[in-house]
């Protein structure tokens, strides 16, 4: 079966399974959650997690797509849209490349790749949980500033594209690869200054 719509189903206690779910995720990664600790942490029995979700995989999956739409709200929420352009930039940079690059982002998007074949639409529904959300915003930001004179863009969405890609710049490829197991604070700040410059450097005015 290759519909996530017709393997979910959701009940009086779908709500709190996927609050277990995400305390034990975020806690162990997707590996070391057992399903037993999520009907724990869920307070519900195993024969009702099942009910909902009869693969860990669309759990996980559930979760992170609700994880991705709580941080994207939750950064973007957060800019004052009259904010001069390398604020703005600077401040959803570091919220993007801490989330991208946390332990649980990589999960998402290392279950994304290895369940494309088994459930198509889940890359979909990642991307349009988060990625999606990010790129729609700060193209809309940018539409603005450069209605205050403060950018020249001709492709909003492109750039809105750019940006993002800027800011994994040096880190996403060789977290991906297991070259290296973390980046630190500092190493984001370093790469999203970058960014930042390199984006005005191109369109700003």
């Amino acid at each position: 079966m290759t519909n996530t719509a017709e393997t979910i189903r959701k009940g009086r206690k779908f709500d709190q399974v996927l609050d277990g779910a995400r305390r034990v995720f975020m806690a162990d990664g997707f590996e070391g959650a057992s399903v037993d600790e999520i009907a724990r942490v869920a307070n519900v029995s195993k024969a009702t997690l099942y009910s909902y979700f009869p693969d860990k995989r669309l759990l996980f999956m559930e979760v992170a797509n609700r994880e991705c739409q709580r941080q994207a709200h939750g950064a973007l929420d957060s800019i004052d849209m009259q904010a001069e352009p390398r604020a703005v930039l600077r401040q959803t940079g570091v919220h993007f490349l801490t989330f991208v690059t946390s332990k649980f982002g990589q999960q998402i998007f290392r279950i994304c790749v290895a369940e494309s074949d088994r459930f198509p639409e889940l890359g979909q529904r990642f991307y349009d949980s988060g990625p999606a959300v990010f790129r729609s915003v700060m193209a809309a930001y940018f539409k603005e500033a450069q209605g205050r004179g403060e950018l020249q863009i001709d492709d909003f969405v492109f750039a809105a594209d750019q940006f993002g890609e800027l800011c994994k710049a040096a880190v996403w490829a060789r977290l991906i690869f297991g070259v290296v197991q973390s980046v630190s604070p500092e190493e984001i700040a370093r790469v999203v200054d970058g960014a930042v410059e390199t984006f005005m450097a191109r369109y700003g005015t």
